[in-house]
Protein backbone atom coordinates (compact mmCIF):
# COMPACT_ATOMS: atom_id res chain seq x y z
CA UNK A 1 0.00 0.00 0.00
CA UNK A 2 1.30 3.50 -0.79
CA UNK A 3 0.39 6.86 0.19
CA UNK A 4 0.89 9.67 -1.29
CA UNK A 5 -0.07 13.37 -0.54
CA UNK A 6 -0.75 16.62 -2.70
CA UNK A 7 -1.81 20.25 -2.60
CA UNK A 8 -3.04 22.85 -4.48
CA UNK A 9 -3.43 26.61 -4.54
CA UNK A 10 -7.26 27.15 -4.48
CA UNK A 11 -9.40 30.38 -4.55
CA UNK A 12 -12.94 28.72 -4.99
CA UNK A 13 -14.86 27.48 -2.02
CA UNK A 14 -16.51 23.66 -1.41
CA UNK A 15 -19.81 24.21 0.28
CA UNK A 16 -20.54 20.54 1.24
CA UNK A 17 -19.01 16.86 1.55
CA UNK A 18 -19.08 14.71 -0.63
CA UNK A 19 -18.66 10.31 -0.62
CA UNK A 20 -18.46 9.08 -4.41
CA UNK A 21 -17.29 5.53 -5.90
CA UNK A 22 -16.75 1.98 -4.19
CA UNK A 23 -12.66 0.66 -3.42
CA UNK A 24 -13.53 -2.42 -5.89
CA UNK A 25 -11.47 -3.96 -8.78
CA UNK A 26 -10.58 -1.25 -11.11
CA UNK A 27 -12.22 1.76 -9.06
CA UNK A 28 -12.01 4.33 -6.68
CA UNK A 29 -13.77 6.13 -3.45
CA UNK A 30 -13.58 9.92 -3.32
CA UNK A 31 -14.54 11.68 0.03
CA UNK A 32 -14.17 15.52 -0.55
CA UNK A 33 -14.56 17.73 2.30
CA UNK A 34 -14.78 21.92 2.74
CA UNK A 35 -11.63 23.27 4.09
CA UNK A 36 -10.54 26.68 5.96
CA UNK A 37 -7.63 26.95 3.75
CA UNK A 38 -6.64 28.28 0.74
CA UNK A 39 -5.58 24.82 -0.69
CA UNK A 40 -6.48 21.78 -2.01
CA UNK A 41 -4.89 18.58 0.18
CA UNK A 42 -5.06 15.38 -1.26
CA UNK A 43 -3.93 12.01 0.32
CA UNK A 44 -4.09 9.00 -1.98
CA UNK A 45 -4.19 5.25 -0.50
CA UNK A 46 -3.26 2.70 -3.49
CA UNK A 47 -2.22 -0.66 -4.25
CA UNK A 48 -0.24 -0.31 -7.20
CA UNK A 49 3.18 1.38 -6.34
CA UNK A 50 5.18 3.19 -8.64
CA UNK A 51 2.42 5.64 -10.43
CA UNK A 52 3.36 9.15 -8.24
CA UNK A 53 4.08 10.74 -11.49
CA UNK A 54 0.95 9.63 -13.15
CA UNK A 55 -1.10 11.10 -10.14
CA UNK A 56 0.70 14.16 -10.03
CA UNK A 57 -0.34 15.04 -13.61
CA UNK A 58 -4.37 13.87 -13.22
CA UNK A 59 -4.69 16.15 -10.18
CA UNK A 60 -2.44 18.95 -11.54
CA UNK A 61 -4.57 18.99 -14.34
CA UNK A 62 -7.90 18.42 -12.15
CA UNK A 63 -7.11 21.34 -9.68
CA UNK A 64 -5.91 23.90 -12.37
CA UNK A 65 -9.69 23.89 -13.75
CA UNK A 66 -11.21 23.49 -10.36
CA UNK A 67 -9.48 24.84 -7.84
CA UNK A 68 -11.31 24.46 -4.71
CA UNK A 69 -10.55 24.05 -1.48
CA UNK A 70 -11.19 21.35 0.25
CA UNK A 71 -9.22 18.13 1.46
CA UNK A 72 -9.82 15.52 -0.22
CA UNK A 73 -8.68 11.19 0.80
CA UNK A 74 -8.68 9.24 -2.76
CA UNK A 75 -8.88 5.12 -1.73
CA UNK A 76 -7.93 3.38 -5.26
CA UNK A 77 -7.89 0.15 -6.17
CA UNK A 78 -6.42 0.54 -9.72
CA UNK A 79 -8.33 3.02 -11.21
CA UNK A 80 -7.29 4.53 -14.51
CA UNK A 81 -6.40 8.20 -14.84
CA UNK A 82 -9.78 8.91 -16.59
CA UNK A 83 -11.80 7.09 -14.03
CA UNK A 84 -9.65 9.10 -11.27
CA UNK A 85 -10.69 12.27 -13.65
CA UNK A 86 -14.45 11.04 -13.72
CA UNK A 87 -14.61 10.32 -9.58
CA UNK A 88 -12.93 13.84 -8.88
CA UNK A 89 -15.96 15.83 -11.04
CA UNK A 90 -18.58 13.33 -9.83
CA UNK A 91 -17.54 14.41 -6.26
CA UNK A 92 -17.27 18.13 -6.84
CA UNK A 93 -20.72 17.92 -8.29
CA UNK A 94 -22.13 16.33 -5.60
CA UNK A 95 -20.23 18.65 -3.25
CA UNK A 96 -23.24 21.62 -4.70
CA UNK A 97 -25.99 20.18 -4.41
CA UNK A 98 -27.49 21.06 -1.04
CA UNK A 99 -28.72 17.47 -0.20
CA UNK A 100 -26.54 15.81 2.29
CA UNK A 101 -24.70 12.60 0.98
Amino acid sequence: MEMLTFEYPATKTLHNRAHVGVVGSGDLEVLMEPSKESRAKIIVRTGCTGFNETWRLVLERFFTVHDVAANITVNDFGATPGVVSLRLAQALEVSQNDENY
